[in-house]
């Protein structure tokens, strides 16, 4: 099976949800719902949508219930990354120029907020308190994440279990609250949606260390992005702690992360790039993620034997080999 087939299967379903996330924008400012579709219409994965709908097929799927947890989780994601290119001065996302590079940082802020507040709305035609909880404080945790990743740019001190909880809250939740609510939502017994939540979760720590290889490994054109923007935003991620582990390479990395850092992430990158990548930082990395995914796995093993356990196996392994 494939990932492609996967989405085939769900195709039409998700056609809807893409409809209902532009719907969702609609109507309120002129100028906001302008650059909420610009966002939009970037595009992206839409694994949250998807693990939602995967999800609800373990109780009584019923997609328009579904939509109203599918399309909030698309909705609150994106706006955390409208936020994520203001902090990081970012230019463009999935090579399209992001709100605050076509606009500026205050349309962005105010863009972030609008969706947001959007998909709080949306979330509410679902009688569901849990549901409405379990959002907000995904929401909280996911602010906290970004207030820590601002706190230790450039901190070449941070440990692992930093970054772990850092990524934990920036993106595992997300994903993880995504699994569990489809089902919560199609009424599955809770210990279907407690396996999906272990399923997301470990998952969503997988995606991150990978997007932050893609980050070091991948080309421009790959990952819609110039390499290393990690580096000069500040961010230290897993395979840098890594290579920073290595006592032969500590020194002359540090140098040029304080070279990076004091030309404001305007210098070159690529010495460094060069370092983390000749060391086992990467080899590390990749390992740790393994390790998420043998996780995921056996969360998965413990749910029934049908399709849709079939079509996460097939996403988590996609997820944990992935060069986009």
């Amino acid at each position: 099976m494939k990932l492609i087939d996967i989405f085939g299967a769900l195709k039409k379903d998700m056609d809807f949800i893409e409809r209902q996330l532009y719907k969702s924008i609609e109507g309120g400012d002129e100028l906001l719902s302008e650059t909420s579709l610009h966002l939009l219409k970037a595009g992206g994965k839409r694994l949250r949508p998807v693990f939602v709908l995967l999800g609800g097929k373990f109780g009584q799927y019923d997609l328009e219930k579904l939509q109203h947890v599918a399309v909030p989780l698309e909705l609150i994601h994106s706006a955390s990354l409208v936020h994520d290119d203001v902090i990081d001065d970012a230019g463009t996302r999935r090579g399209k120029p992001t709100v605050k590079a076509k606009w500026d940082n205050r349309i962005a802020m105010y863009t972030g907020d609008y969706i947001y507040a959007r998909a709080l709305m949306m979330a509410t035609e679902l009688k569901n308190p849990e549901i409405h909880r379990t959002l907000a404080k995904a929401m909280v945790q996911m602010s906290i994440g970004e207030m820590e990743q601002i706190r230790d740019f450039f901190n070449t001190e941070q440990s692992v279990r930093n970054y772990l909880l850092r990524i934990r809250r920036k993106t595992a939740l997300l994903i993880a609250i995504s699994c569990q609510l489809g089902a919560l939502a199609a009424e599955a017994p809770k210990e279907i949606h407690s396996l999906l939540y272990q399923y997301g979760y470990n998952v969503g720590m997988a995606f991150q260390i990978r997007d932050d290889l893609l980050d070091l490994c991948g080309t421009e054109k790959i990952i819609g992005k110039p390499p290393g923007s990690d580096m000069r935003q500040g961010n230290i991620t897993l395979p840098v702690i890594y290579a920073l582990q290595e006592e032969k390479l500590r020194e002359p990395l540090l140098a040029e992360i304080r070279g990076i850092h004091a030309g404001d992430g305007s210098g070159s990158v690529s010495k460094a790039i060069d370092m983390i990548v000749s060391s086992q930082g990467i080899t590390r990395a990749e390992q740790l993620a393994d390790r998420f995914i043998d996780k995921a796995m056996n969360a998965l093993a413990g749910l029934p034997e049908m399709k849709p356990r079939a079509h996460l196996k097939e996403i988590a392994l996609f997820i944990n080999r992935r060069t986009y």
